[in-house]
């Protein structure tokens, strides 16, 4: 039989809508214990119990409205004076989003994306790298990732990008570094870093722009050269400085949404 910690990980990894609603406090006679968890899901179904009657109806109508919010809330309940309940005791309730995980999208298999692979895959990320040169992951040693041999157009085909999507270009060179940018640069992704000099960032984004790809201002949103300024040498230190700079727009968003 399934329990509710499965549960968390299959709507995690499907990216639905939920939130956890867990009884933290209670005083008298109430349906259920401390720790006694509900999921709520974003088309009303649930999945566990917190009591049933009245009170379970109440906290799933309020579990639609932190689904639509994003923001975590303690509730209380009188179950008599509130819900009209003979039980006559009084419950508090923690409603929680539950937090879809990150997506990280390397493309490229080379050195710099080997070494992102590495330092990243410790991290918080649901990892993929991309790259359809045959034979590229021979040597790869195995970790907590997603190899895709596959081109940039299949990938898209098949992959979505989302508000918790990050993505670094560092493939073979120029022209396929500007088909993946050109493909995501103005999906609604957390964060978009391309691989390159700044001479290379004005002059695509001068073609970007003559050709009607985007504005001047939407292709501001791209970070190139990417990675923080640490004055990176070698694949491990530009990974490094790379792996930097998505932390810091992850807990930049985490901030930003708590705000």
């Amino acid at each position: 039989m399934e329990n509710i910690y499965d549960k968390i990980v299959e709507i995690r990894k499907s990216r639905q809508k939920a939130v956890i609603c867990t009884i933290v406090s209670t005083i008298g006679s109430v349906p259920r214990k401390v720790g006694a968890k509900m999921l709520v899901m974003d088309d009303s179904k649930i999945f566990g119990t917190i009591g049933g009657g009245a009170l379970e109806n109440e906290v799933i109508q309020k579990a639609m409205e932190i689904i639509l919010s994003s923001k975590p809330e303690l509730v209380s309940y009188n179950l008599t004076k509130d819900l009209g309940m003979k039980c006559g005791g009084s419950v508090d309730i923690f409603i929680e989003p539950l937090s879809s995980k990150n997506k990280l999208y390397i493309f490229g298999a080379g050195h710099i994306g080997k070494a992102l692979a590495k330092y990243t895959e410790n991290l918080d990320f649901d990892i993929y790298i991309i790259d359809e040169r045959e034979k590229i992951f021979d040597d790869w040693f195995e970790g907590s990732f997603t190899k895709l041999n596959t081109s940039i157009s299949d990938f898209f085909s098949q992959y979505t990008i989302d508000e918790n999507t990050f993505i670094v270009i560092v493939t073979k060179g120029h022209e396929s570094d500007s088909e993946v940018l050109k493909a995501c640069i103005k999906s609604n992704a957390a964060y978009i870093g391309m691989i390159g000099s700044k001479r290379k960032a004005a002059e695509l984004r001068k073609d970007f722009v003559s050709l009607g790809i985007v504005t001047d201002a939407e292709f501001e949103r791209t970070d190139m050269p990417v990675g923080l300024d640490i004055k990176a040498d070698g694949p491990d230190e530009i990974a490094i400085s790379i792996v930097s700079k998505i932390i810091l727009e992850k807990n930049n968003l985490i901030e930003k949404f708590k705000q």
